[in-house]
């Protein structure tokens, strides 16, 4: 159970989602899917600054918490069901960004106000159905809204967020952040103009090229 690797990059990952404050005090979680199969995750009320390796918390393949350890996040089970549903997820954040928890609280969805909503995967980053925290029935509308999506907020909550590293799941958090608080920016002012199905179809077909060195 020693997955040092994988320990380093989640331990990164939560410092550094604490020190581009997207997530108060122990309210975030992240966590690496294991070379097993399994999941390491952060443990219960740690403070993401202050997590070390020994601090993360392994879940076996079997989605069973192994004994002798600290106790993990009251969400593992919303991220235990994304690797079960999504099997390019490599590692998952979830965090009570301001503006994204504002819109969740509103339950609005990020329409296609802007085209680089397109980075979560669709024309839109959905709003998950509210249940309660910690629940199999949160995991189970956080698992569905997160079809076709790489992103979505989570009804009177926050955000969630995966990608093939907690480094990536990071750094989309930081993306559906900030795409959140311009989209409430522009909620505001009158509210904008949103793209088209036909403009966005545009958009997400250009999109599979963006970054790519080749």
């Amino acid at each position: 159970m020693e997955f040092r690797q994988e320990r380093a990059q989640l331990v990164a990952a939560l410092h550094d989602m604490a020190g581009a404050q997207l997530s108060p005090g122990a309210s975030g979680n992240v966590s690496v899917k294991t070379r097993d199969g399994g999941m390491l995750i952060s443990a219960t009320g740690q403070i993401a600054a202050n997590t070390r390796p020994s601090d993360l918390v392994y879940i076996t393949p079997e989605g069973e918490i192994a004994k002798q350890q600290l106790k993990p996040s009251s969400e593992w089970r919303m991220h235990w069901q994304i690797y079960q549903d999504h099997p390019n997820a490599g590692g998952v954040l979830h965090c009570h960004s301001r503006y994204a928890t504002v819109l969740a609280c509103q339950r609005r969805e990020i329409p296609a106000f802007h085209y680089m909503v397109a980075v979560a995967g669709g024309d839109s980053i959905p709003c998950a159905p509210y249940a309660l925290y910690g629940s199999e029935e949160l995991s189970r509308l956080v698992s569905e809204a997160l079809r076709n999506r790489k992103a979505c907020l989570l009804a009177n909550h926050g955000q969630i967020a995966y990608g093939s590293s907690p480094g990536k799941a990071l750094a989309l958090a930081k993306e559906v952040e900030a795409l959140a608080a311009n989209y409430f920016l522009s909620l505001q002012s009158g509210g904008p103009t949103l793209l088209s199905k036909e403009e966005m179809d545009e958009v997400l077909a250009q999109y599979q090229h963006y970054g790519s060195q080749k």
